[in-house]
């Protein structure tokens, strides 16, 4: 069954009951289609191509009919004008080669003499132009954008949008036009003449020196929109035109930017617009808000900027959410410009954190952040540390690394700093980076006067849960180096300090130890730990023989790290007085900024500039003035370089005195295994890859300095393989019972695999020697 029209077609579809039957019609009327398109009967054609658009609506192909649309505005009726070029822009796009057979179409209908034929045109170009038919059009929308008709400067506005969009080139076109455009009075044109300035100025720098002299005829067009009464063409919410009022401010904005003049003369009509504004309405929060952009983009005075902010601070009291999102992402943006306007809502901020949008809670929190300084940290850490008590798992390891790094930066003092980093291990234990355990335990190190105080407090926190992995590892570390201190001060209470025994802070590591939660890096923890508190004087002979006892048990456990532990310090036991001295108390580490300025969303912590407290490897460089942050950058430079030729073998850094002698490379070393030492370079190498096992040799020291080293065993070599070009060799080393170096001789030239066994061989902990 063929359909005669449009209306019939859409019932016959909407009748199908099953997406199969529909399928099928759609497929048989497309068969008709393409019949009655070879008859050429034009004045079937009409109805041909409205149905074939339905049917590419539809989802289904529908491309055989680009010619047809063609025909169809080359036809002198409007009708079939308009349905040809609604075909022209569903079916063809600007990478399509028959848009060419467009182009002089186009051409002649922004010639017509019928405006609503040259609007057709016009929309068809902005929609689907090129970039060769911008070039070749431009010249008809430039005479266009000067024509008497509104209708038409409009739409040509907009096709000269199109065409800087592809040929930015062309831009400097448009200019003259575009100035005498902003001065039009009718709402459309000048909102489309805005929109083609904004693109122009964005697009050339020159084009925005240009525009700049038209601030003040965009500063009165806004007068006028925020002045005049009620308007029933152009009102919306009771506000004049109020996407007029948005372009202009954008306009401005773009126009202002680091230009003291232009932004003086805005200061006054931004003021007025931010004051008028009814801002009970969604239409006036946008303006609002393209108003404080405006203000916070330009060079506005310091007054303007705070009544922006305070305006921002308003929206986050509105009850719609998506306003409160925009206020706090924009606050976020200019806390680093204002940072004390924008402390002023620094309670309405804090409320946002028990928002129920989770968008709401992140970036509130964010902001929270931001705001922390030396005045305010006790009061927004104790803020944060209450969210962070009911917050999302997903919230807490970025909330305990900025509460961390705010507390080392803003703490008052060390007691508030160390019960702050307790409380973060006590609620989310399990979401702590290790920078940050290890920036508490050299915190605690270099406060020996609270020393006991933390044991204590980590002790009774451990007692209470051993569920939070830090946590854990915090206490077992404190608490087998500084247990003596605990044993002699007791637990700190309230009232009186109370005693606890040798035997109950054994009985709570080894209950670590045994418990679900205790994993790898646990119990190689404890494990130290108790070997540590055995060597302390304050320990009895009991809990010492437990501990042994203790530690015998792990010397077969299968997991190798803990097994070497266990058999080491099982070892130690039977040194006598040299246990003590190996299992002293650990000296200071070297204190040093966290290493992490920034973490989630990039933001950094604290209200003011971001601290240059320490380089990326967290030394502190600002300190000591300029001269020392030039030394250490030539340290670490030598550093690297040092590194460079560790890795490499090679002899890289340069010799201080001219006595020293050149470290040994990784080549000899390995021609050594084979007692045939060098006395002096040879002239060609081979190449080599360096050890990479445990085995592997020490890092090459000079040896100025050195005392005489003992005479190195002589290595026996077992081989292991020799056939075609390879020959392999096992070495047992006598210094490191079971420990073999595999070396592997490797000609190349009868092996044509040899850069791939190479590759191979370069991953795996052996140490090779490739011959030439």
């Amino acid at each position: 069954m063929v359909y005669h029209n449009l209306k019939a077609l859409i019932k016959g579809i909407r009748a199908c009951k099953t997406v199969a039957d529909e399928r099928a019609l759609i497929k048989q009327e497309s068969a008709a289609i393409r019949a009655s398109f070879r008859e050429e009967d034009s004045y079937a054609r009409h109805n041909n191509v409205a149905k074939l658009l339905y049917i590419h609506m539809l989802g289904s192909e529908a491309h055989f009919g680009q010619m047809e649309c063609l025909k169809l505005v080359a036809s002198p009726r409007f009708g079939d004008k308009r349905l040809g070029y609604l075909g022209i822009m569903l079916l063809l796009d600007e990478s399509q080669e028959v848009l060419t057979l467009v182009t002089n179409s186009l051409k002649n209908d922004m010639n017509h003499a019928n405006m609503y034929v040259v609007g057709l045109a016009l929309c068809t170009f902005a929609d689907i132009a090129s970039e060769e038919m911008s070039r070749d059009l431009a010249n008809e929308i430039e005479k266009l954008l000067g024509s008497s008709n509104t209708y038409i400067r409009k739409k040509a506005a907009l096709c000269a949008l199109r065409v800087v969009k592809k040929v930015p080139d062309l831009a400097d076109h448009f200019v003259t036009k575009a100035k005498n455009l902003l001065a039009d009075r009718n709402h459309g044109v000048l909102l489309t003449a805005i929109t083609l300035v904004i693109e122009m100025v964005q697009t050339d720098t020159a084009c925005l020196e240009e525009f700049r002299n038209a601030v003040p005829l965009l500063v009165r067009h806004l007068k006028s929109l925020v002045t005049t009464g009620y308007s029933p063409e152009h009102d919306v919410s009771g506000l004049t035109d109020p996407f007029l009022q948005v372009k202009i401010l954008r306009l401005l904005r773009l126009l202002g930017k680091g230009d003291v003049q232009a932004s003086e003369t805005m200061n006054d009509i931004l003021a007025q617009v931010a004051t008028n504004t009814d801002s009970t309405k969604n239409v006036g929060n946008s303006i609002l808000y393209e108003t404080v952009m405006t203000v916070l983009e330009i060079e506005a005075d310091s007054g303007l900027r705070v009544m922006a902010i305070n305006i921002l601070g308003k929206f986050l009291g509105n009850r719609d959410n998506n306003i409160r999102y925009v206020a706090l992402n924009t606050l976020n943006k200019v806390v680093s410009i204002d940072t004390n306007a924008v402390q002023r809502h620094r309670n309405i901020i804090l409320d946002c954190l028990r928002d129920g949008d989770i968008s709401i809670r992140r970036r509130a929190l964010e902001l929270s952040y931001a705001l922390i300084n030396e005045n305010n940290v006790r009061v927004l850490i104790r803020e944060l540390l209450a969210f962070l008590e009911v917050a999302d798992d997903e919230f807490k390891l970025g909330m305990t690394t900025q509460i961390c790094l705010a507390a080392e930066r803003f703490a008052p003092n060390k007691r508030w700093h160390i019960d702050s980093v307790l409380r973060v291990l006590k609620l989310a234990g399990n979401f702590v980076r290790e920078e940050i355990l290890s920036s508490f335990i050299r915190l605690v190190a270099h406060t020996p006067e609270l020393q006991g105080y933390t044991a204590s407090k980590l002790y009774n926190a451990l007692r209470a849960d051993i569920s939070q992995e830090s946590l854990t590892l915090a206490a077992t570390w404190i608490i087998g180096e500084y247990s003596e201190i605990l044993l002699e001060q007791g637990l700190v209470d309230e009232d009186q300090p109370k005693p606890v025994s040798d035997a109950e802070l054994v009985d709570l590591l080894i209950s670590v130890l045994d418990s679900p939660y205790a994993n790898y890096l646990t119990r190689q923890f404890v494990l130290t730990a108790i070997t540590k508190i055995s060597s302390r004087p304050t320990t009895s002979a009991t809990q010492q023989e437990r501990i042994q006892t203790l530690l015998a048990s792990y010397t077969t456990s299968p997991e190798l790290e803990i097994q070497q532990r266990a058999v080491e310090f099982a070892s130690l036991f039977t040194l006598g007085d040299l246990r003590s001295g190996v299992l002293e108390r650990m000296p200071p580490p070297e204190l040093k900024a966290t290493v992490m300025g920034v973490v989630s969303e990039n933001k950094p912590v604290g209200s003011v500039q971001p601290s240059k407290d320490g380089d990326l490897l967290g030394d502190d460089l600002s300190s000591t003035g300029p001269a020392a942050a030039v030394n250490g950058a030539a340290a670490v430079a030598q550093s690297n370089k040092d590194l460079l030729a560790e890795i490499f073998g090679s002899s890289g850094a340069s010799s201080s005195t001219p006595t020293a002698q050149a470290p040994r490379t990784t080549a000899q070393d390995i021609l050594s295994l084979f007692d045939s030492t060098p006395t002096s370079p040879v002239a060609t190498q081979p190449t080599s890859i360096p050890s990479t096992s445990a085995a592997a040799a020490a890092p090459a020291r000079p040896a100025v300095t050195s005392p005489p080293q003992p005479a190195q065993p002589r290595l026996v070599s077992y081989p292991a393989y020799d056939k075609n070009g390879l020959r392999i060799s096992l070495t047992p080393q006598p210094r490191q019972p079971g420990v073999v170096d595999i070396q592997l001789c490797l000609s190349l030239s009868s092996c044509r695999s040899g850069r791939s066994l190479i590759q191979l061989f370069s991953r795996v902990p052996l140490r090779l020697l490739i011959c030439g």
